[in-house]
């Protein structure tokens, strides 16, 4: 008897699992759609789900014509480097530094951010467990010490962004061997392991020779050593290529050595183009071998907002070009980045650096049709009200982005020092949330379509699911309908369940439907059950 019972639930289960896939014909009209989070409801144990999946449920499969999914690119820096941002100090404890990390990453995820541009390595150090770099003298004051009691910060910073539906974004400074502000040089800095390739500048920071093929294949390891073993997003480098002329106080940058080795060697180009076309190789290097381990990791560079003066007519100021050695528009054209994000600091009527015609400009060569978000100086943009600018420069960007839209904001500090800024962002681009935009050009293992099971409790429908690939989920979109009018919410990867009331301000609950996406932002197709 025991076992004729066994085989009847069984039964009840595959039928009820079967009815999961079941489509059927529905001449649903679009409709309007109306993007309003609800309150999140606490996420079922498996074992709960399993029981409720077994009884008969309240529900047809059906075909619709769900609403478009918000996208923009909503990120912003977080610098170690003389403890601008995060840690605070170097002598915090690790709970003190945990919990300023939560807290940064609350407000963001509060305010409706979906991105971290976190600095792990900003002076040939480590923010993070490295059998190549030392421990950095930012997290602890001393270069080479570990925490104590010994954590690993990026894995920290990983899985917290990850809980928050933020992707995480390692940035790495790819010359700077050492920092000023970093403290003296010590045995275990390597300033002092690589000597023979780094260059001391007269402002008190060390520099790896770009042209050394010794530091190319030492900064591809630490790339690489990054990618293979943590759960990134992305990999991002900023400004600094060649250093800034006024880091060695005017002087030509001293690569006598490397130089003379390539004329010696038979080379025919001019010093300067010698100088691109190391940094050049080195960008291109880098973008390959992070795909070659990982293909959905994106690179990502935020170069100086201006390439060249005159470029577009009218514009003045330095030339990254020709200062800093980055032909940063060459890889823009090459599709040698995922996303590119010049840093246009400047006012939107500023003149000789107008934020419209520089971002006009750069979106004129984006010839592979790579992501484009600028960086914004959020933090001291030069305007008498800065929430108000930085809020119409994200309204420009919109105009010239259309769906591709996004931005990065310098830095994390911007958003809190003006008590405005957060509330302007928050009431106005920033009102409902928005998924990454896709990277259509990056291969991708199409996601499976969700299942979905609907429970009817009476006054609510509990909904729950899955799907089969489920690692290769990063969040989910649920769609909820009432009263023809669907609404959309941006779940996190690890929410699989949702009680939804039936009945809210009036409005009865029609239908339910559910989409998984991707590392890349791509999109599941749907499944979509009427509410009887």
């Amino acid at each position: 008897m025991r076992g004729n019972q066994l085989k009847l639930i069984l039964l009840l289960g595959f039928f009820a699992s079967c009815s999961s896939s079941k489509t059927l014909a529905d001449t649903t009209k679009p409709v309007k759609n109306k993007n309003t989070a609800q309150q999140s409801s606490p996420i079922l144990k498996d074992s709960a789900i399993a029981a409720k999946t077994v009884k008969t449920p309240a529900e047809e499969v059906f075909k619709t014509n769900l609403p478009e999914i918000k996208r923009e690119f909503r990120g912003a820096w977080i610098a170690s480097v003389a403890n601008i941002n995060w840690p605070s100090r170097t002598n915090l404890t690790v709970d003190q530094q945990k919990a300023e990390a939560i807290s940064m990453l609350d407000m963001l995820k509060d305010n409706n951010f979906n991105a971290v541009i976190f600095q792990v390595r900003p002076s040939a150090d480590a923010l993070y467990t490295s059998n190549i770099e030392p421990w950095s003298y930012f997290l602890t004051g001393e270069t080479g010490k570990a925490p104590y009691p010994n954590y690993d910060p990026l894995q920290f910073w990983i899985e917290e962004a990850h809980k928050r539906g933020l992707e995480l974004h390692v940035w790495l400074n790819p010359y700077r061997a050492h920092h000023a502000n970093g403290g003296s040089p010590n045995g275990l800095s390597m300033v002092n392991k690589l000597s023979d390739i780094v260059i001391r500048l007269k402002n008190g920071m060390y520099w790896f020779d770009p042209a050394d093929p010794k530091t190319q294949g030492h900064v591809s390891n630490v790339v690489k050593d990054i990618v293979q073993r943590y759960d990134i997003d992305a990999v991002h480098f900023d400004d600094y290529f060649y250093p800034y002329a006024t880091y060695n106080r005017g002087a030509d940058f001293p690569d006598h050595k490397t130089w003379n080795a390539y004329i010696s060697s038979g080379g025919t180009l001019s010093r300067a183009d010698w100088r691109r076309d190391n940094v050049n190789k080195f960008v291109e290097r880098i973008y390959k071998e992070i795909h070659a381990e990982k293909s959905y990791v994106r690179f990502g560079i935020s170069p100086f907002g201006i390439w060249k003066p005159g470029y577009p007519e009218g514009i003045t100021g330095s030339s990254q070009y020709d200062e800093l050695y980055a032909d940063a528009k060459l890889w823009l054209n090459k599709g040698w980045v995922d996303y590119f994000s010049p840093q246009l600091y400047w006012t939107i009527d500023a003149k000789g650096q107008g934020f419209e015609a520089l971002l006009n400009w750069w979106q004129s060569e984006n010839t592979m049709k790579r992501h484009l978000w600028p960086g914004l100086n959020t933090v001291e943009v030069r305007s008498s009200d800065r929430p108000t600018e930085i809020k119409n420069q994200i309204d420009i960007s919109r105009q010239i982005l259309k769906n591709d839209a996004g931005e990065i904001h310098w830095s994390i500090a911007g958003l809190t020092k003006n008590a405005n800024m957060l509330p302007t962002l928050k009431n106005g681009p920033y009102k409902e949330k928005a998924l990454i935009p896709r990277s259509p050009w990056l291969n991708a293992v199409p996601l499976q379509t969700p299942t979905l099971f609907t429970t009817d409790n009476g006054t609510s429908v509990q909904a729950n699911w899955s799907v089969k690939n489920i690692k290769d989920v990063f969040q989910w979109v649920l769609f909820t309908q009432y009263n023809g009018i669907w609404e959309t919410e941006i779940l996190t990867m690890d929410q699989l369940s949702r009680e939804i009331p039936k009945y809210k301000e009036g409005k009865t609950l029609n239908a339910v439907a559910i989409k998984a996406i991707d590392r890349l932002g791509n999109e599941s197709d749907y499944l979509a059950k009427k509410i009887k």
